[in-house]
Formats: structure tokens, C-alpha cells, sequence
């Protein structure tokens, strides 16, 4: 497939885009290189055949058209956002810039592109839309997992303009026939997150001494889903997804805030251990919680399954420990975002 990526320098993206290469998709990432997007994060995917980088932003459609004239894409996958709740909460207006007027922006630029197509590349066009379980808002704690008949029930910023830009999405289909899908994902953890998401948060945390802050008493619970998986089920919706269709995708794999620190106070203690012996563990601090801060989100992926032949790695302690080794691993790069480095690499390569 020939795929134009968007956000493709962020995490989820730069996964996303790493994987299609070695599947021998020609790939062209569009990201316009903010805060979260890190150009290190595709280094190794720099000058190999078939990929392309271009700094752009979403919101600007002349732009945009360029890059689909030429480029030609046969797939759209569309995961250019603001994605961080407590930045949303801080800042709320950058997240309706991007997430909606940026995906309203992409999408006019989509259906005048789409409409130029012809025979077989036209009937396989797909415009992947890439959002969050936290659109549909908290479950209780025997409430049946989210899935794609659940309602949306926003309690963020952020997830209210994920869910602006879903409806959107679904509209420019249902209105204009421009053949989308839609995808909603649970929390994902794996290699080249940005530092502040809870796992490297915590890695870093430890690796520096300093107190591991756990909003309220640890108790809210997500699903976690290793990121080449999300990847391999946005390859397979690209390929595979009906026209107007949702699908979900979870990792079936439900923990306790608090549970998933001390799984990785406990890699880090065997490790990283600390220079006084003591347990990483004797470091988290209960903060005061988020507001709004869903209790519990969990995704039954079966269409996913059914419709794709899709299906999540299920060994999640052996994948959270090399996801753990991967920052010890790769100092360098997380340090260049701690100290504000990546930023002028941006400008630099940019």
C-alpha cells in the first residue's frame, strides 16, 4: 500500500509508520513536528526506499492538497493530534484547532483528492481515523466494556474534541460518500512515548529518585495495548476496514493504576535497582486526582477480530519489561525531550 501517515513523528505514528516499512508499504509521514512529534523517532526509517518525511500542519489545507498531489496515497491514516488530558485541561484551545479544525481541514482536502481518483485506486481509498476509548467516557466497575455501538460521553477537553473530530469524520461519509473508517484505541505503551504518559513517566521517575506521582488513590483502571498491535490493527483497517464502519481496538488487559506502577517499580528494582537498596516502590506519592479523570475504560475488540483477523500479543508482562529495557536502553532520546534539544534538532532537519 502507498500510505500518507499524519502525526507520523509521535508515538502511535512513528510506531505505525516503522511497521508498514518493514511490511514493504511506501510510506510518507506529515507532521508538523510540535511538541510531541520527534523527527529521532523515525531515524532509523531515514532515507531507506519508499519513505518520506514532510513537515506540514494539518490546519493548512493549501498545504495539505500538495502533499496528496504528490504523494498519491492510497490510504489516509489520520493521527495527527493534541492527545495529553492535562494539557487539554491547561490549554483547551490548541486541542480544538488540531483535532478539529485540522481533521475538518484534512478531510476537505481528502474528498477533493478522492474525487480526482478513478478504477481500482478509487474503490481502495481509505481515510483511517485514528481516535480514543476515552470518547465514550467512564465505566463502572462491572459495566460492559466499550465497544462500537457505545455512546460517546466526553468528559475531557481532549476527548471531547476527539469526539468532535469522530462525528466529522463520519459525516464527510455519510454526506459526501468519501469512504472512511473510524478507529477507537485503548491506552497504548511501548517505545518512543513522550515523557509525560504514565509509563515513562514513572520510568523516569525512578531512574532520577524523585517521587512517583499517582493520581488519588491509584484505583482508575484502563486497558493496555502495546503499540505495534494498535499498529498491525490500523494496517489491517487500511486494508481491510469497510467503508463507514468503527472498529475498536483493546488488549483485553485491565490494571489498576497503582498495579501498573508497582509492576514497573518491580522491573526497575530487578533492573535499574537504586544505589540505597531500597524498592522503587517506597517513592509513590498520592496526588491530587485529576478533574474529570475517568474511572475505568476497557474495548471488547470483537469486530476487530471478526472483520480484520486481527488479535492483541497477549504476554504483557514480557512486553512491558521490554518496553521498560527500551528507555533504559535509549537514554539519549529521552533525554533530548527532557532538556529541550529534540526542539532545535526539529528546527535544524525541519
Amino acid at each position: 500500500m502507498k500510505l500518507l501517515i499524519t502525526g507520523g513523528a509521535g508515538f502511535i505514528g512513528s510506531n505505525l509508520a516503522r511497521l508498514a516499512v518493514a511490511q514493504g508499504h511506501a510510506v510518507t509521514v506529515v507532521d508538523q513536528l510540535t511538541y510531541a512529534g520527534n523527527r529521532a523517532s523515525l531515524t532509523d526509517l531515514e532515507g531507506k526506499p519508499g519513505f518520506a518525511f514532510v513537515q506540514a500542519d494539518i490546519c493548512d489545507g493549501e498545504a495539505i492538497r500538495r502533499i496528496l498531489g504528490e504523494q498519491s496515497p492510497e490510504k489516509i491514516l489520520h493521527l495527527a493530534a493534541e492527545s495529553h488530558v492535562d494539557r487539554s485541561i491547561d490549554g483547551p484551545g490548541a486541542f480544538v484547532a488540531t483535532n478539529v479544525t485540522g481533521t475538518f481541514t484534512l478531510l476537505q482536502a481528502a474528498l477533493g483528492y478522492w474525487r480526482t481518483m478513478s478504477g481500482a485506486p478509487r474503490d481502495a481509498f481509505r481515510f483511517v481515523h485514528v481516535s480514543t476509548d476515552e470518547v465514550f467516557g467512564s465505566l463502572g466497575p462491572t459495566e460492559k466494556p466499550f465497544d462500537e455501538t457505545t455512546p460517546y460521553a466526553p468528559h475531557s477537553p481532549y476527548s471531547a474534541s476527539k469526539a468532535a473530530s469522530d462525528h466529522l469524520v463520519r459525516a464527510w461519509h455519510d454526506t459526501y460518500g468519501l469512504p472512511v473508517v473510524v478507529t477507537n484505541c485503548s491506552n497504548n505503551y511501548g517505545p518512543y512515548q513522550f515523557p509525560e504518559k504514565l509509563i515513562p513517566v514513572v520510568i523516569l521517575k525512578c531512574l532520577r529518585g524523585e517521587p512517583i506521582p499517582v493520581y488519588g488513590k491509584g484505583e482508575n483502571i484502563r486497558d493496555w495495548l502495546y503499540v505495534d498491535d494498535h499498529a498491525r490493527g490500523l494496517l489491517l483497517a487500511a486494508e481491510k476496514g469497510v467503508a463507514g464502519r468503527t472498529y475498536c481496538f483493546g488488549g483485553d488487559n485491565e490494571r489498576r493504576n497503582l498495579e501498573l506502577v508497582q509492576a514497573l517499580c518491580g522491573l526497575l528494582d530487578e533492573l535499574r535497582p537504586r544505589a540505597d537498596g531500597q524498592p522503587h516502590a517506597d517513592a509513590i506519592t498520592f496526588v491530587v486526582d485529576r478533574p474529570g479523570h475517568d474511572q475505568r475504560y476497557a474495548i471488547n475488540a470483537r469486530r476487530a477480530r471478526a472483520e480484520l483477523g486481527w488479535a492483541p500479543r497477549a504476554d504483557f508482562p514480557s512486553l512491558l519489561r521490554q518496553t521498560v529495557q527500551w528507555y533504559l536502553d535509549n537514554p539519549a532520546w529521552t533525554q533530548a525531550i527532557l532538556d529541550g534539544s529534540y526542539r532545535l534538532e526539529r528546527l535544524g532537519r525541519g
